[in-house]
């Protein structure tokens, strides 16, 4: 088969700008928020209450470690959300 007509072969991916808590971070249409977080060097983004780092842990939605706001909207898995070019994203802090 040829590779440009393999239907799962990812095509060609489009910029996108996501402002994470005041600053710009680039990410990749299709990636989830968690997926831009991590590509751009961030492993945590909320803590406990006992002050522990949390970021993606189970990466299916099961756990909840990857919590934050997008776009006002609190308690969103990072991890099952996919970043919209112009997103707003908050972490989140259960102090």
């Amino acid at each position: 088969m040829n590779p440009r007509q393999d239907p799962v072969r990812p095509g060609p991916a489009s910029p996108i700008t996501v402002i994470v808590d005041g600053s710009a971070v680039r990410g990749l249409a299709g990636q989830t928020v968690a997926g831009v977080l991590l590509a751009a060097g961030r492993l945590a983004w909320r803590t406990t209450r006992s002050g522990r780092p949390r970021g993606v842990f189970c990466g299916i939605g099961v756990c909840h470690d990857c919590l934050v706001t997008v776009n006002g909207l609190a308690d969103v898995r990072a991890c099952q959300r996919r970043a919209a070019d112009g997103d707003t994203v908050s972490t989140e802090d259960e102090a």
